[in-house]
C-alpha cells in the first residue's frame, strides 16, 4: 500500500541490533536520503517518526527479546512523500484497540511514556501496525510533503 505515492526516488533497507544506542544508526540511515527540496518541518516530523517507531520497538515489542534481536527497516522516498516500515519479532499487538483506547484515556491526565504513537498519529498521514505472515509485526508510516 502506498497510499497515494508513486513509483519511489530512493529507499534504503537495513537491519539494526534492538539497543537504543542504534538509533544514530536509524537516523543516519534516513540522512542519506534527504534532499534540499524537502520541506524543513516535515524532514523534521520524519526524524521524530522514525525515531519514535524504532524506539517503540525495542521498548516495547522487544522489551523481553535479547538485545541482539534485530529490528528491520526500509525507508523510500517518493516526490511526494516518504514512507517508513519497521518490523519487529515482539508478539502479537492489538494497535486499534489500543488506539481506541487513547481517545477515551483524559486529555488532562498528566501521563509520563507511551506519547509515541499519540505522535506518529498527529505526524503521519498513514499509521498501521499488523502482524505479517512471517511471525513479525509491521508498522507503516508514511508522510505526505506539504505544498
Amino acid at each position: 500500500m502506498t497510499c497515494g505515492l508513486s513509483t519511489s526516488l530512493n529507499s534504503v533497507s537495513f537491519s539494526v541490533v534492538s539497543d537504543l544506542k542504534s538509533l544514530d544508526l536509524v537516523l543516519s540511515a534516513l540522512e542519506e536520503l534527504h534532499q534540499s527540496w524537502i520541506p524543513k518541518k516535515d524532514w523534521l516530523q520524519l526524524k521524530i517518526a522514525l525515531a519514535e517507531g524504532f524506539t517503540n520497538a525495542v521498548r516495547h515489542a522487544h522489551r523481553y527479546l535479547p538485545s541482539s534481536t534485530e529490528i528491520d527497516i526500509e525507508i523510500s522516498l517518493f516526490t511526494q512523500g516518504l514512507k517508513v516500515l519497521i518490523w519487529d519479532y515482539g508478539p502479537p499487538f492489538d494497535f486499534e484497540e489500543f488506539v481506541n483506547g487513547l481517545e477515551n484515556y483524559g486529555r488532562n491526565e498528566l501521563k509520563v511514556g507511551g506519547q509515541g504513537i499519540p505522535v506518529l498519529r498527529k505526524i503521519s498521514d498513514y499509521l498501521s501496525y499488523r502482524r505479517v505472515d512471517d511471525n513479525r509485526n509491521c508498522l507503516t508510516v508514511i508522510k505526505h510533503f506539504s505544498s
